[in-house]
């Protein structure tokens, strides 16, 4: 690959969540973020390709398009992709694995595109073709072009390696950052969690105030690309630094024993456990931390997996009451699937943001101002 040329890079979000990512990129200085259906687009050279998978707190995962062509029959694109230059990219010993989408071409059916592009990989660069393969080529056939693309994550970005242990309905990080980021954390005010789960809020704000890059512990599949530069990745982790210790406490609580237990240790293997707080507690025993007011979020049971709508309206109306009584200057950002259960707690919510997609149900998060 040629580590001075720039490409086109596609920064996956959930759909609902693609301007805080946008408004990330752009605050981490990837050029001119602009947000589209699913993502962000931006362009640059293959260290913004590594830096993006090290440092996006919201990014699911990081594409990168290598070429294409335009092809309007199978025999067609079987000739053009003989001739494309995949070991720029690809490397003969390294398996991969490829998948095809069509939409308004000549060339209709993805599977027999998908076939015509792994044999040309075979016979021409030697590559070994699998399904399970970690290097994943994704074909796009679109209005009769044919457009290549590598996703350079691997796993998906939430996995960020250090958390082990989930709850029942667990928040993705990467999502939980770009509520984060709606809500207008800073990265430098207290947050409470009071239904915290296995703590991916506390912990994704913990490890954001501490400066702590989120791919910091784990691999990508970049690294088993052809002309991977070891030297150069290294040098921005390296960059990226150790972090260090935030001004605010991150606190979470929640009535189940197993979840705080899974908090705290999440925590720990995270490097963040010096400046989180857990505590076993139910809702009406919360109480804000000592020092300034911060950001209250969380994200209740919906009754879609967990619970029935007329205990649930309780519950809510029991959180919405503790936080007007104790929390006064804080402000509460809660995600449900629900506006009769925001309306629930009584708080005063603006308008709810757009609606997200999480774990098949669709949710939105309501934001108050600060409480008085």
């Amino acid at each position: 690959m040629d580590k001075t040329q720039s490409y086109d890079i596609f920064l996956m979000a959930p759909p609902g969540l693609e301007q805080p990512l946008a408004e990330e990129a752009s605050e981490c200085g990837f050029a001119e973020p602009r947000v589209v259906p699913g993502g962000v687009e931006t362009r640059g050279p293959w260290s913004e390709v590594m830096r993006a998978n090290l440092v996006l707190r919201g990014a699911g995962r990081v594409l990168v398009r290598i070429g294409g062509f335009p092809a309007v029959h199978l025999a067609q694109l079987d000739k053009r992709a003989r001739k494309f230059a995949w070991g720029d990219f690809l490397r003969a010993d390294v398996p991969v694995r490829v998948e095809a989408v069509s939409r308004k071409s000549k060339i209709y059916h993805a599977g027999a595109a998908k076939q015509r592009v792994e044999r040309a990989l075979a016979e021409e660069l030697g590559a070994p073709i699998s399904d399970e393969a970690d290097i994943r080529l994704m074909l796009r056939i679109e209005r009769d072009f044919c457009t290549f693309s590598i996703d350079t994550s691997g796993e998906a970005l939430h996995k960020r390696g250090h958390k082990e242990a989930v709850g029942k309905a667990p928040m993705r990080e990467t999502m939980a950052a770009l509520f984060l980021r709606q809500c207008g954390f800073d990265g430098v005010e207290p947050v409470l969690d009071p239904m915290c789960g296995s703590g991916s809020f506390v912990i994704e704000a913990a490890e954001w105030a501490a400066g702590l890059a989120p791919g910091r512990t784990r691999s990508f599949a970049f690294e088993q690309l052809a002309g991977f530069d070891a030297a150069r990745w290294q040098a921005l982790r390296a960059a990226a630094g150790e972090g260090g210790r935030p001004e605010s406490l991150y606190c979470g609580s929640d009535r189940n024993a197993g979840a705080i237990e899974a908090s705290r240790a999440n925590a720990t293997r995270a490097g963040v456990s010096n400046f989180c707080a857990f505590h076993q507690r139910p809702v009406s025993d919360i109480r804000p931390p000592e020092g300034r007011p911060g950001l209250v979020i969380v994200n209740p049971p919906y009754g879609a997996r967990i619970g029935d709508q007329a205990r649930l309206r309780a519950l809510y109306g029991s959180l919405g009451k503790v936080l007007m009584e104790r929390f006064s200057g804080w402000r509460v950002g809660l995600i449900t699937s629900e506006m009769s259960l925001a309306r629930a707690t009584r708080l005063p919510f603006q308008a709810p943001g757009p609606v997200v997609d999480h774990g098949g149900i669709k949710v939105r998060l309501y934001q108050s101002a600060r409480l008085r």
